[in-house]
């Protein structure tokens, strides 16, 4: 009802389960708790809370201007509201190592499954944008092992994102990856790969799980979740698909508004009020207190 109805334990544990099979875990990219909700609803593994997703939602470019406070809250929002595992971005971990540690113990009692920090430097970019700039590897092995001692829990998934592929090449990536694992990191998110062979390369290079980035607009084609798994991939996200396609049809729709007067061509798109009370369970909350759920939707338009 009121939070998922598993713990944040659980669901890290679960995570680590999966990641020991050979399944692809799809982490769709959720905006707010009311889309996670969705997420879980059809079927997904997983959801990602994307830091270009929370800083646009603020009104911000993705170029690192979030707080660890704002990244944690919305985060423990949606980790609140389902059962499936939540991945983070925590950027380069708002600050140094010791601010990192404190990143991922805010993000552990967020409620959070885990978290991927990068190695660019500070102001950051998109990782499929021009005029990246990374750190040294001591600087990125230093990020990496500050994640993993932090934590408490031992199930609390680190992900160490590398952005070298776009700056320096593929085999500078390989390098730098496998130095990251060798950090103490649990799974390697290989940013900006031109092609299915580059995440081959990468995979077969690697003995943990690796992540892929399938965003639209960005340097990679949009493989399928098949063409991913067969590369090697375990982990796919796709970042901010979700929040693209909502705000694709909040324009449209304004601009209808503005310009007739009217949204009753628009009806048929939007999801109803029945099946927005399904999804928020409010039959629910009225099997604990008769007096929330008292009322039909009969005469309602559907």
């Amino acid at each position: 009802m009121l939070n998922s109805s598993t713990t944040p334990s659980a669901k890290r544990t679960a995570l680590r389960e999966a990641l020991r099979g050979s399944e692809l875990l799809r982490f769709p990219g959720a905006f707010n708790p009311l889309s996670a909700k969705l997420v879980q609803r059809h079927g997904f593994e997983g959801v990602y809370v994307s830091g270009a997703v929370l800083s646009a939602d603020l009104g911000l470019p993705d170029i690192g201007l979030t707080t660890l406070t704002e990244v944690a809250a919305r985060s423990a929002q949606i980790a609140r509201v389902t059962d499936l595992p939540v991945l983070v971005d925590a950027d380069t971990g708002f600050g140094e190592p010791l601010n990192l540690a404190r990143t991922v113990q805010t993000l552990e009692d967020a409620g959070v499954a885990g978290l991927h920090v990068e190695d660019q430097v500070n102001p950051k970019r998109c990782g499929h944008l021009e005029g990246k700039s990374v750190v040294d590897e001591a600087t990125a092995v230093r990020r990496v092992k500050a994640a993993v001692d932090a934590r408490r829990d031992p199930d609390f998934l680190v992900v160490a994102r590398t952005d070298v592929r776009g700056v320096e090449g593929l085999d500078a990536a390989v390098r730098r990856a496998k130095a990251l694992v060798d950090a103490g990191a649990d799974a390697v998110f290989a940013e900006a790969m031109a092609d299915l062979a580059e995440f081959e390369a990468i995979c077969s290079a690697l003995d943990v799980p690796v992540l892929a980035n399938m965003t639209e607009f960005g340097r990679s084609d949009l493989f399928t979740h098949d063409q991913l798994r067969d590369a090697g991939v375990r982990i796919v996200i796709h970042p901010v698909s979700l929040l693209r396609l909502a705000m694709g049809a909040a324009d449209r729709a304004l601009a209808e508004l503005s310009g007739t007067g009217t949204l009753a061509a628009q009806v048929p798109r939007m999801q109803t009020r029945a099946e927005l009370y399904d999804l928020v369970d409010y039959a629910g909350y009225g099997d604990f207190d008769s007096g929330v759920f008292d009322f039909s939707l009969e005469g309602n338009r559907s």
